[in-house]
């Protein structure tokens, strides 16, 4: 049955009311009074990223507490990693930072005898994660997204907005949220060049930061999550958003409209891994088999909106969302797009220094 809008907030609402009473929780049991029947497991996550009921769901079906802690930035989390301030079993993260973490031998092997459903996992994208995880040996796709434009259709009026070259019309001065995140906003630069969003050279890398400086007179705000919030409210004509913030957005204001521009986009695989110095590594994999459960999975897709890799849950998702292409694109458009990876140090420093020359203008 179709969803009404305030159904969707009221869940969404409701879930993070649970989310603060499993916090509360959480502190109770850190102090000593309440622990898994089977232990716990400590995870590590991009915040606000899976529905906070599916941690009383996973405790009721395997005894097995879950700790979350939340990060903003894969390479705030990856420092925190490094540094070994603190031990978790099980982390969700992005690719590039995925292929990071192997790089620096920081992953335990995946016992993939312990995570059956992981048959769930559609093989495109199994197969797309091969190129940060050769052989899928420490990682399961998680989440999908594809950058693109959401705009709202009546203040911009009769502009088509097919391409990232139209961020640089003149008409929505003062009216554009632009990505705050340096990879992101060179992507778009790049790409309105025809280069790739990965480019290592740096007269490509220097053009599209010249791009970027021009069109900074017309950007109301840099802004990664509150740009949703700035298009829903009418702040804002045009914003470069993630596609799973689409729906969300919508809901709120039903004149937006979302679209992936004609010259491709970035496209990100998040996926769980398991630290290598992870104490709790079987119980970690439990928890990773447990989200790749279909019911899990569609419970989950109807709390964020993301595009799921998991193939078995579509039959559990509500066909409207199945119909809309900014949700789930075909792999025509999938294929048109790049995935970021990392970059040698002197390349990261390059898109850095330029960043630096962006924001200061």
């Amino acid at each position: 049955m179709k969803k009404t809008t305030k159904n969707r907030l009221f869940r969404r609402t409701a879930a993070l009311m649970a989310a603060m009473m499993l916090l509360i929780s959480a502190t109770v049991m850190l102090s000593g009074c309440r622990s898994g029947v089977n232990g716990e497991v400590y995870v590590y996550c991009y915040g606000d990223y899976f529905d906070p009921m599916l941690l009383e769901d996973f405790e009721a079906e395997t005894g097995i507490r879950v700790i979350p802690d939340y990060y903003d930035t894969a390479e705030e989390m990856y420092t925190v990693l490094e540094n070994n301030a603190t031990t978790y079993d099980c982390v969700c993260t992005s690719d590039y930072m995925v292929q990071r973490m192997i790089e620096n031998d920081m992953l335990a092997d995946l016992n993939k005898d312990n995570i059956p459903e992981v048959s769930n996992i559609a093989d495109i994208y199994m197969k797309k994660s091969e190129s940060f995880d050769p052989g899928n040996k420490y990682s399961v796709p998680y989440q999908l997204g594809i950058a693109g434009i959401l705009y709202n259709k009546k203040m911009v009026g009769d502009v088509e907005i097919d391409s990232w070259d139209d961020l640089w019309n003149e008409k929505f001065k003062n009216s554009l949220v632009m990505p705050d995140s340096v990879r992101d906003a060179f992507m778009i630069g790049l790409k309105k060049l025809g280069y790739s969003a990965n480019s290592t050279s740096e007269e490509e890398i220097k053009a599209a930061a010249d791009e970027l400086i021009n069109q900074k007179p017309l950007v109301y705000k840099y802004a990664n999550d509150s740009a949703r919030d700035l298009l829903a409210n009418g702040s804002a004509a045009v914003g470069v958003v993630w596609n799973g913030e689409y729906i969300y957005t919508k809901d709120l204001n039903e004149d937006v409209e979302f679209v992936i521009p004609e010259e491709g986009s970035e496209f990100f695989i998040d996926s769980w891994v398991i630290p290598k110095e992870a104490v709790n590594k079987d119980k970690a994999e439990a928890w990773i088999n447990f989200l790749c459960k279909a019911e899990v999975a569609a419970k989950n897709f109807d709390y964020l909106y993301y595009t799921t890799p998991n193939e078995a849950a579509l039959d559990l998702i509500d066909e409207e969302y199945l119909e809309e292409k900014a949700v789930f694109p075909d792999e025509a458009t999938v294929d048109d797009c790049e995935s970021l990876v990392t970059l040698d140090p002197d390349t990261t420093k390059l898109y850095s220094d330029y960043w630096k020359k962006v924001k200061s203008k």
